[in-house]
């Protein structure tokens, strides 16, 4: 069996592309864990809010909403970006730079945010608030590219890590623990080893770069509207939502470069995010019930990585998403298989230009 294309990796970016394929391809899943989603993916406390990775994000992520939406994989949450009293003018410079997007940002002042988040402790005085964001069922969502791939013919290989990928005559030959695999077409979903996949491969890396990011959840000793915004502060130095009542999932914006592993939380990092929550809520904390990290990947210019290798055409990226690779799926599937079809995308993409994610652009 020669397949058309194979995917490695069967994270959300894995799992979206062979969805997308498999109605029009003889597609492989490789996936080197026991299932697919174990790393990144099963691992994400992820937001749909149209500002975070910047405005060259922002079109993938607002093309993503109606598929996230309709699949009921959307849960109404607004996002506060606050700061200090220093603040304010990098909170100016964030509006501006989303004051031609589709969806409203809101100025907020002490008084306001004192109202919307109860116990907030001084200094906190400026806020940007994003009514039109929502957390995202990433269980859900998965699943349902993983049936969807199946349904249509893809195969999905677990505990396939790949060990050698060299060229054989007019296709690819993938060594895995699982056997030898053969495919006219490779496509780089890798997340974290997107650049060891690249060198499996004998090609050049673009340059993605794994960070540790810690989460924590705390139960706090009383309770909390569980509607609460999420809060994210302007300096990048943590975030938070209620998680229930009276727990609240917690991260200190940790980004540690790290080579591409199982990721574990460290426990200064814990520390960190506990020393940074209480500075900013007077919310009593009653125990630290459990924590996890996962590995957020990023090129040099942390927009994500689409389309045909520098050096071979039958070698496609699909990787680079950071810590928006959920929120932007659905988008980033549809362009991406557009782009290796060789046809016209999607009415709800054709208006984002994949040469702004292109490889080439490292060259």
């Amino acid at each position: 069996m020669i397949y058309d294309v194979a995917i490695i990796g069967a994270g959300i970016a894995g799992a979206g592309l062979a969805a997308e394929l498999a109605p029009h391809l003889k597609v492989l899943v490789l996936e080197a864990e026991d299932r697919p989603g174990y790393h990144s993916t099963g691992r994400s406390n992820a937001l749909w809010h149209e500002t975070y990775g910047g405005p060259n994000v922002a079109p993938l992520t607002t093309a993503s909403r109606k598929q996230l939406e309709t699949g009921g994989f959307l849960k109404r949450r607004s996002a506060i970006t606050v700061g200090r009293a220093g603040d304010s003018a990098a909170l100016d410079v964030m509006a501006k730079g989303f004051e031609s997007a589709t969806f409203p940002l809101e100025r907020l002042h002490r008084a306001q945010l004192e109202t919307i988040v109860p116990g907030i402790l001084p200094g906190w005085d400026h806020g940007l608030c994003e009514p039109e964001s929502f957390d995202i069922d990433v269980a859900g969502y998965h699943a349902l590219l993983i049936g969807q791939a199946r349904r249509s013919g893809a195969e999905i290989a677990v505990r396939a890590r790949c060990s050698s990928i060299r060229r054989s005559g007019d296709h690819w030959a993938i060594q895995t623990p699982s056997g030898v695999f053969e495919a006219a077409m490779i496509a780089n979903a890798a997340g974290a080893w997107a650049d060891d996949v690249a060198l499996l491969a004998d090609l050049k890396p673009v340059g993605i770069t794994p960070y540790r990011r810690t989460i924590t959840q705390l139960r706090l000793g009383r309770q909390v509207d569980p509607t609460l915004p999420f809060l994210i502060d302007i300096g990048g130095t943590f975030y938070f939502r209620p998680e229930g009542a009276d727990r609240v999932w917690l991260s200190p914006h940790d980004e540690s470069v790290t080579p591409a592993c199982d990721a574990a939380p460290e426990e200064l990092d814990i520390a960190t995010a506990i020393d940074r929550f209480q500075k900013v809520v007077d919310w009593p904390i009653a125990a630290v019930e459990h924590s996890w990290a996962g590995l957020r990947s990023f090129a040099t210019d942390r927009l994500p990585v689409y389309g045909f290798d520098r050096q071979c055409p039958t070698f496609f990226w699909c990787a680079g998403q950071g810590g928006f690779g959920i929120q932007t799926a659905p988008a980033a599937s549809k362009l991406c298989a557009a782009l290796l079809l060789g046809i016209a995308p999607e009415p709800d993409v054709a208006a984002i230009n994949p040469a702004v994610y292109a490889p080439t652009r490292f060259a």
